[in-house]
C-alpha cells in the first residue's frame, strides 16, 4: 500500500461525514488485494493525489475551495479543524472565562474583559448548514459562546450581527459568487482585534490570518477536538429585523421613492431581505426574476452565479423587457451575488443588445460617492488600488479625506474615519458604522434613492455619469481576466512580468513599475504589480494605470486597466469614449503579450 493510500485511509477513518467517507472509499477501494489508487489508468491515483497534495490554505480570504473529501477540499473534517484553530486563537486572545457552565472552570485572568459570542452565519450552498453547525459545536466544546443566525442569510447580516452583538468573532459559510461545487469560510474579528476606531467587525488581515493558520496546523486528531452536541444558541428573527431597521439609515427622509426596479438574487439568499428592505424604505417592491429568486445551490440558470459573468444577467434583462411591455417602463435592473454582499446595476440603453447596459463597479462607486457628497457626508472616502481613481477627484473636489488600500474590504474597512468605500468588483460599504464590509442591500437602496431623485428631475444615472466625465475627466476602466486550470500558470505570468517589465503599453510609456510584494509606507506587501503610464496628448490621454494580481478567491490572473481622457464638454463625450475604448483594447493586447497569457 502506497503512502498516498495510507494517508487517504487515515483521513477516511476520522471523517465524520458519510457522504465524503463514501466518496473517498470509492477512490481507495481494494480489488483483489490492491487499492485502485495503487494502480495505473483508473484516474483514482491522480484524483487522490490532487486531494492530498497539501491542505487548503487559510489566509485573509479564510478558506474557499471545491467540496469533496480530503485536505485540499472543503468538507466537515477541514471545517472542524479550522474552527478548532480559530477557537484556540480566540482563547489565547482572551484567556479563559466562566460563561456560567460548570464544565469550563474559572477565569484565568479576571481583569481581562470577557469576549462576546462567536456569531455564525451561512448561505444556501451545499453543506453550508452542516459547516455552520460543526463550527457551533466546536466553539461550544471549546468553552466559547456560539450563536447561529436563524436561517440562510446574506453575508451583510452576519457582518452586522458581529458589531451589533459585540462579538469576539464571526464566521460566514459562503463561497460568494463561485461555482456551485465550491464553498468557503470567512472569518471576522470583533472588538479588541480590528482597531479601536472601527470597533471591529471586519475580515481578518495579517498577522491574525497567520496566527489562526498556525493554530489550525497544530490541531491533532479530530477525535481529540471537543465537540458539543448542544449548548449553542440559534438567534431569532429579531437580528434580521434589527438589520432591516438599520438599512433605512442610509436614506434621507422625504426623498423621492418613485423608481421601478427588476431584481435578481441569482439563486442566492438575498431576495427576501432585499424585498423587505425596499418595502420598509417606501420604494415600490422590486419585480423579482422568478427563476432566480429562491435559493438553489445548483444555480441552474447560470454558468457562474456572478453578475459580471457573460449571460448571468440574461434572465433579468428578459424580465425587465417583459415587465416594461406589460406594465410600463423599468428604471433599473439590480442584481446581487448569491450571498448579497455585492450589487450590480444596469440602466436602459436602446443601443445595447439587450436594451440594457451594465454599469461597471467603478461607475456605481462614483455615482454613490457623488450622491453622498450631495448629502453632505463627512469622513474618509476610500477605494482600493485596482479601482477607478475617479473617487480621489470626487473626494478632493468636496474637500474630503481620501485613501487607497490593497484589494479587499478587509483592508478598506480599517481606514480611519471611514464614511464610504467601494471596490470595482461590485462592492460598496455605505454604512460602515453598522456593517464594516461590503453590503449589496444597502448599496441597492442608495442607488434606488439616487435614481429616484434624478428621475424626478427628468434625468438618469447615465446623465450623471456624463456630468462626472466632463467635470473630472473620463475615467475609463476595463479588466483582463484569465482563468487557468493550473495555478502555476499564474505564477509563471507574474514571474515573466517581474523579470521583463514592459517599457510601454498601448503606446503609453511606463513611467513607474512597482512590485507590490515589496510593500511601502502606504501599502503592506502583496503579490501584485502596478504600472503607471504617461499621458499622450496626441492620443488625448492624460494618464493611465495597470495593476496585475492573482485573484484571492478564484484561479484567475486579473489585470485592472484605467485611462483618463479629458473631456471638453458634453459634445466631446462620444469621441472621448471611443478613444478610451481603443486605448483599453490595446492595453489588453499588449499586457497579455507581456504576461504570456
Amino acid at each position: 500500500m502506497t503512502e498516498l493510500v495510507a494517508r487517504a485511509r487515515a483521513w477516511h477513518a476520522e471523517d465524520p461525514d458519510p457522504e465524503t467517507r463514501e466518496e473517498l472509499a470509492k477512490l481507495i477501494e481494494v480489488d483483489g488485494g490492491t487499492a485502485r489508487a495503487d494502480g495505473d489508468g483508473s484516474g483514482a491515483r491522480t484524483e487522490l493525489a490532487a486531494r492530498f497534495s497539501g491542505t487548503l490554505e487559510f489566509g485573509t480570504a479564510g478558506l474557499r475551495g471545491e467540496l469533496g473529501a480530503g485536505p485540499m477540499r472543503m468538507n466537515r473534517s477541514v471545517v472542524i479543524r479550522t474552527a478548532a484553530g480559530l477557537a484556540a486563537y480566540l482563547r489565547d486572545q482572551y484567556g479563559r472565562h466562566d460563561y456560567g457552565r460548570d464544565d469550563i472552570g474559572g477565569r484565568e485572568d479576571p481583569d481581562r474583559p470577557g469576549p462576546g459570542p462567536v456569531v455564525i452565519g451561512y448561505d444556501a450552498r451545499h453543506k453550508s448548514h452542516d459547516f455552520a453547525r460543526d463550527t457551533a459545536s466546536v466553539m461550544t466544546g471549546a468553552g466559547l459562546r456560539a450563536v447561529l443566525l436563524p436561517r440562510p442569510l446574506p453575508t451583510p447580516v452576519l457582518a452586522f450581527a458581529v458589531r451589533r452583538l459585540g462579538a469576539a468573532a464571526g464566521v460566514m459559510v459562503t463561497a460568494s459568487h463561485n461555482p456551485p461545487r465550491d464553498n468557503g469560510y470567512k472569518v471576522y474579528l470583533g472588538r479588541g482585534h480590528s482597531g479601536t476606531e472601527s470597533g471591529g467587525g471586519s475580515q481578518i488581515v495579517p498577522p491574525a490570518d497567520a496566527d489562526i493558520a498556525a493554530r489550525i496546523e497544530a490541531v491533532g486528531p479530530l477525535a481529540d477536538v471537543p465537540l458539543a452536541d448542544s449548548g449553542w444558541e440559534v438567534l431569532g428573527e429579531d437580528i434580521v429585523e434589527s438589520y432591516l431597521a438599520r438599512t433605512g439609515a442610509v436614506l434621507t427622509e422625504g426623498t423621492p421613492r418613485d423608481v421601478r426596479i427588476v431584481h435578481t438574487a441569482l439563486h442566492g439568499v438575498g431576495s427576501d431581505t432585499v424585498l423587505a428592505a425596499f418595502r420598509r424604505a417606501g420604494f415600490p417592491e422590486p419585480v423579482p426574476v422568478g427563476q432566480q429568486a429562491a435559493p438553489d445551490p445548483d444555480f441552474p440558470t447560470v454558468s457562474f452565479p456572478n453578475p459580471e459573468e457573460p449571460g448571468a444577467m440574461d434572465l433579468a434583462f428578459a424580465t425587465a423587457r417583459a415587465t416594461a411591455a406589460s406594465s410600463g417602463p423599468v428604471d433599473l435592473v439590480v442584481a446581487n451575488d448569491p450571498d448579497a454582499d455585492r450589487c450590480a446595476v444596469a440602466v436602459p440603453d436602446p443601443s445595447a443588445g439587450e436594451g440594457w447596459r451594465m454599469l461597471r463597479g467603478d461607475d456605481v462607486g462614483a455615482l454613490l460617492a457623488t450622491h453622498l457628497v450631495h448629502k453632505r457626508a463627512h469622513g474618509t472616502f476610500a477605494t482600493s488600488i485596482v479601482s477607478s481613481s475617479l473617487l480621489s477627484r470626487i473626494a478632493h473636489a468636496a474637500d474630503l479625506p481620501y485613501e487607497e488600500t490593497l484589494t479587499g474590504f478587509k483592508w478598506l474597512a480599517r481606514v480611519g474615519g471611514l464614511r464610504y468605500a467601494f471596490e470595482e468588483a461590485l462592492g460598496y460599504c455605505v454604512d460602515p458604522e453598522a456593517v464594516r464590509d461590503k453590503d449589496g442591500i444597502t448599496a441597492a437602496l442608495l442607488v434606488a434613492e439616487l435614481a429616484a431623485e434624478l428621475k424626478q428631475a427628468d434625468r438618469s444615472l447615465a446623465d450623471l455619469l456624463d456630468d462626472l466625465a466632463v467635470e473630472h475627466g473620463l475615467h475609463a476602466t476595463d479588466q483582463l481576466s484569465v482563468r487557468v486550470d493550473d495555478l502555476a500558470q499564474i505564477a509563471k505570468a507574474m514571474e515573466r512580468l517581474r523579470s521583463a517589465p514592459p517599457v510601454s503599453l498601448a503606446g503609453l510609456a511606463v513611467v513607474a513599475a512597482e512590485d507590490l510584494s515589496e510593500g511601502s509606507d502606504l501599502l503592506p506587501p502583496t503579490d501584485g504589480l502596478r504600472y503607471r503610464l504617461a499621458g499622450d496628448p496626441l492620443a488625448g490621454v492624460e494618464k493611465g494605470r495597470v495593476v496585475v494580481r492573482p485573484s484571492g478567491t478564484e484561479p484567475k490572473l486579473k489585470c485592472y486597466l484605467e485611462v483618463v481622457v479629458p473631456v471638453r464638454d458634453q459634445a466631446a463625450l462620444a469621441a472621448a469614449r471611443t478613444g478610451a475604448e481603443s486605448v483599453l483594447a490595446a492595453l489588453k493586447a499588449d499586457l497579455g503579450a507581456a504576461a504570456g497569457v
